[in-house]
């Protein structure tokens, strides 16, 4: 690759706030403590111009209906329990903790909980994004909208290297290489993997980087995260927990913990513009 090049980067002065849901850390184990007792739930827990995800409780037994999104991808992590895809083109299967899996646009698919145990899913889509379900199913009344009738030509494909599920414990065993998880015009998912006793230390003027365009969040896969994170200081986030670095905020990921952790980064973009600080500090700034 090419050398980076050095430009000045306009950067607001106040500031973009999180505005709810979003917030710098969403903790796992808060989330279930709210939601004790109840057997299905749906929390949003992202929610921008870009991108939108729900953490989504689904009892055992319960089955969504079949349906599709007429432009945009969809992708899961699965949290707990179990969870059988069917999805056209593809033979059923039963996703557990550690499995992420996608359904390109156009293509119908159903999710079931199997087993004797509630499952848990982190659920991601592009911002806006609409369902659409078979011709032969009565579709579930929608406020402000009413069903009709229509054709549409085209599918999605799991090309790009895309394809229906990973399983991440197959990434910690060292069995399976995949880190780009989707690849897709609207979004991308990468899984970033290491170890926190094999990492360069890190200088306290580091600020790490920022995104011009796009925020950007992650699901923590494995072990813990530490984040410094412009507006809302140091963070260390576990395994399920959710963190949101809203656009043009400064953040600088890091592995914590004592061994390997992960997190899966997700953003609008395949190929993000990554803003690092020029090392003479005294040129960061036109002021």
């Amino acid at each position: 690759m090419p050398p980076p090049q050095v430009s000045w980067a306009p950067k607001p002065i106040k500031l973009t706030p999180w505005v709810a849901p979003n917030k710098p850390l969403w903790k796992l184990s808060e989330i279930l403590a709210s939601h004790k007792g109840h057997k299905s739930w749906s929390l949003t827990v992202v929610s921008d111009n870009y991108l939108h995800a729900d953490y989504i409780q689904m009892a055992a037994g319960e089955k969504t209906p079949r349906r599709m999104h007429p432009d945009t991808r969809e992708w899961w992590v699965i949290q707990d329990g179990q969870i059988r895809f069917s999805i056209d083109g593809q033979e059923p299967f039963v996703a557990s903790k550690g499995y992420l899996v996608q359904v390109p646009y156009r293509t119908f698919y159903s999710m079931e909980t199997v087993g004797d145990a509630p499952s848990l899913r982190f659920e991601v889509n592009i911002a806006g994004a609409k369902t659409n379900y078979p011709a032969d199913e009565e579709p579930p009344k929608l406020a402000g909208f009413e069903f009709v009738k229509t054709t549409i030509a085209g599918k999605g494909k799991y090309d790009q290297g895309n394809k229906p599920w990973l399983d991440f414990n197959a990434v910690v065993a060292g069995t399976e290489k995949q880190r780009r998880f989707i690849a897709d015009d609207r979004a991308v998912s990468n899984i970033i993997y290491g170890d926190a006793t094999k990492q360069r230390p890190a200088a306290d003027s580091d600020l790490g980087h920022f995104h011009e365009e796009c925020a950007e969040f992650w699901f923590i896969l494995l072990g813990k995260m530490e984040y410094k994170l412009e507006g809302a200081g140091m963070i260390v986030a576990d395994q399920g927990d959710i963190v949101y670095a809203p656009v043009m905020h400064w953040h600088r990921p890091r592995f914590a913990g004592d061994g390997p952790a992960c997190r899966l980064a997700m953003n609008g973009y395949q190929d993000i513009g990554h803003l690092f600080q020029v090392k003479n500090e005294s040129e960061n700034s036109s002021k």
